[in-house]
């Protein structure tokens, strides 16, 4: 498994981008972010520490798929440990395998660090070699929409 490693300053509180990130206080926040990845991405369930979560969307053919997930971690705006243990396929959940072996041990860290009103935000994110050059792409670009949404 290969880490990868984002940051991006966002000119706001840490609170602010923590509770646009995860879309606390309106999910469209979280799914603007998020849109880089599938234009129809959003989550299910909670973001409370021990929690299982969906990061669901649609593919081509309109049927739902994403990532069974637990929240490791979650201590408000500081940091976000996020362990991906097994796919969903349309409701179906898929968490064993020799797909879902490839990712375990898997994780989606986020950390904020506030220093006089500017975040750095910190995305550390363990992934299979297939989706290198997709994270490396596109997660600047869902960061970049993280900043222009938190920043308003």
């Amino acid at each position: 498994m290969e880490k990868l490693q984002f940051k991006i300053e966002i000119n706001a509180t840490a609170q602010k981008v923590y509770e646009a990130m995860l879309g606390l206080k309106d999910k469209n926040t979280y799914e603007h972010w998020t849109a880089a990845f599938n234009p129809t991405s959003t989550y299910e369930g909670s973001w409370e520490k021990g929690s299982k979560i969906y990061f669901v969307g649609l593919d081509e053919n309109g049927k739902k798929g994403g990532m069974v997930s637990e929240i490791v971690e979650n201590q408000p705006a500081e940091f976000i440990s996020i362990r991906h243990y097994g796919f969903l396929d349309g409701e179906t959940e898929i968490t064993t395998g020799e797909q879902v072996e490839k990712w375990t041990g898997g994780h989606e860290n986020y950390s904020y660090q506030e220093n006089n009103g500017i975040t750095t935000v910190t995305v550390d994110l363990d992934t299979v070699d297939e989706y290198l050059d997709y994270f490396t792409s596109t997660y600047p670009t869902a960061l970049n929409k993280l900043k222009e949404i938190s920043e308003r």
